[in-house]
């Protein structure tokens, strides 16, 4: 999906490619695999000018003097180039240099950055009109059951999916202890230095202390006062680490859309978590034991993934866990463990059987039995539908998703096309 994306724009010269996400997502091996298709493209190798910040090489480029230098020796002028800059935010004033590339029109430039405050709003201003964003996610369950399904069934890879999230792929059959540990660790580097270390959110521990609830409370509607009064805090700064967290990747945010009234509501939205692995290692064990919410968390990143705009849904009162857009189509779901209690199965079919209309509707479910199309309400298998090869990801998320906090503007849109 996202190579897919970077092919579509080769060749924009005078438009920097930013890929954004979480840290450890696949950032810097897409790069890697786009610039190997380059080179059996044709591509010169001499072309291609690729720096990763990280590299204790490259800390002298860090320096942006040192990179305005070494990028002027090594770019040619007499023909077109591609340029990779991977975790540039680790050089303070790259954007200059970057609209300057763009405005030369022979550079077509690829960027990564780990900290969603990479695109602020004076960097927006520096670059305007001269970047893509193109949102990343950590591998899908699908990419993982490639991976693994020879070394384990299906049910025992979501299983591992659910507990250990991709954000770190290291081997999931490694010796539990390693994989906290890996996983605490990025964690740790998250909240102290792509959110903590910003003026604006000084303080480690109350970073912690919100991310605790936001993770605790997937699939919760949540407000921020809520939130302030959880953690013993004022609304305004708890507002304030949160667009940090959700800056950073950490978390997404579901706005809530009434159905009958054609609005969207501006409170009591939803937090998901971006990994489950980083949610694993940041709650207690007696935090973990309820399934039904990860589920829940897995359906709206794959719809994300999908291509949607995704709400939470209310229709006379009765939630519809998502409502999803994308282009002029428009579906609903339900998310549910198992529906094998009739209660459960008669309250799950009541929300979306008495929307009256043509709209697609479905109910994934964990369940292998009771599965088909009853009055016009899909009822599909969890596993098969992220497995479903005809509904493969083919757009990139809007990249307002990220960005923009609690209010979304792409989501406000794209949940009004519906009117």
């Amino acid at each position: 999906m996202y190579l897919s994306r970077l092919r579509e724009m080769r060749g924009l010269f005078s438009v920097a490619k930013v890929i954004m996400g979480i840290r450890r997502c696949g950032k810097s091996t897409l790069l890697g695999q786009y610039i190997s298709e380059l080179l059996e493209s044709g591509v010169p190798e001499s072309d291609i000018i690729s720096i990763d910040f990280n590299e204790p090489s490259n800390q002298h480029l860090h320096d942006i003097k040192a990179l305005n230098a070494h990028l002027l020796e090594v770019i040619p002028t007499d023909h077109p180039s591609y340029l990779f800059l991977d975790e540039v935010q680790l050089v303070k004033g790259w954007e200059r240099t970057v609209a300057g590339l763009c405005d030369r029109g022979n550079v077509d430039i690829y960027i990564t950055g780990s900290n969603g405050h990479l695109l602020s709003n004076e960097l927006t201003t520096m670059i305007t009109g001269r970047y893509v964003e193109i949102p990343m996610l950590p591998p899908s369950f699908h990419e993982f059951v490639a991976l693994y399904e020879d070394e384990a069934d299906r049910n025992k890879l979501l299983d591992m999916y659910l507990h250990d999230g991709t954000v770190l792929l290291t081997d999931p059959f490694m010796y539990p202890t390693t994989r906290t540990d890996l996983l605490k660790g990025l964690s740790d580097s998250i909240i102290v230095e792509d959110i903590s270390s910003r003026e604006s959110t000084p303080n480690p521990n109350t970073t912690r202390k919100i991310a605790r609830f936001l993770f605790s409370n997937i699939g919760n509607e949540t407000s921020i006062s809520k939130i302030a009064e959880g953690i013993g805090s004022s609304s305004p700064t708890v507002e304030k680490y949160i667009d940090a967290l959700l800056a950073a990747g950490l978390f997404m945010y579901a706005e809530k859309y009434d159905i009958v009234g054609s609005k969207l509501l501006r409170t009591n939205g939803k937090y998901y978590a971006t990994d489950m692995g980083l949610r694993r290692v940041n709650l207690n064990q007696h935090e973990l034991k309820d399934l039904s919410r990860p589920i829940e968390n897995l359906v709206f990143l794959e719809l994300i993934r999908r291509g949607y705009e995704v709400c939470v849904g209310s229709y006379r009162g009765r939630e519809i866990d998502f409502q999803a857009t994308r282009g002029d189509t428009t579906e609903y779901f339900q998310v549910c463990q198992t529906m094998l209690s009739e209660d459960t199965r008669e309250r799950e079919f009541r929300s979306l059987d008495d929307m009256k209309n043509s709209i697609p509707k479905t109910i994934i479910t964990g369940d292998a039995i009771g599965l088909g199309n009853f009055g016009g309400i899909r009822v599909v298998n969890l596993i098969d539908w992220l497995l479903d090869d005809g509904t493969t990801p083919r757009v990139v998320p809007a990249p307002t998703s990220w960005r923009i906090g609690r209010i979304s503007i792409a989501n406000d849109r794209a949940c009004h096309r519906n009117k």
